[in-house]
């Protein structure tokens, strides 16, 4: 198997002007959790992660936190169920507390969807939803990802 090199920054893979490597940066890996201050308190005091953000995503059916990794822009979003009827509240279920999700940060959630749709993978939602801190996000089916659900997440303006 022969492979290209890898396109340089700004380069375009196709006519959707999509980078190359379509993802800038793991933006977040998700942990769902039963208790968010529990967990909060978990990763600040035996990780030393810092709170970065915190907030509730009733369209998610959640209350999250975001917990900054050192120096990095990557953190670890921590999940906890708003109702048992939650998407979070069933993962824990039916898998227990734990990583629920990885998220990369892409540069245009609409463009990086029709292109991974025109790659054959199946996408959760026709249109971007409204993620942390106002992104824009869309999740790749997990069964086209080898049984990982996979967030693309486009940062709100300034962030």
């Amino acid at each position: 198997m022969t492979s290209s090199p890898a396109p340089s920054p700004g380069e375009s893979d196709g006519p959707l002007g999509v980078p190359g490597h379509l993802f800038t940066a793991i933006d977040h890996v998700g942990m769902a959790v039963p208790d968010l201050d529990a967990a909060i308190a978990f990763y600040r005091d035996v990780f030393g992660m810092r709170l970065a953000h915190e907030e509730v995503n009733e369209e998610q059916g959640v209350r999250e936190a975001m917990m900054a990794v050192g120096d990095s822009t990557s953190c670890v979003q921590l999940l906890a169920p708003l109702s048992p009827a939650s998407t979070i509240a069933k993962f824990i279920d039916r898998n227990g507390p734990g990583c629920q999700q990885v998220a990369y940060r892409v540069t245009d959630v609409e463009a990086v969807s029709a292109l991974l749709r025109e790659r054959g993978l199946r996408m959760l939602y026709d249109e971007p939803r409204r993620g942390t801190s106002d992104s824009r996000i869309n999740f790749v089916h997990p069964k086209d990802a080898g049984g990982v659900l996979v967030e693309i997440v486009e940062p709100a303006a300034g962030h």
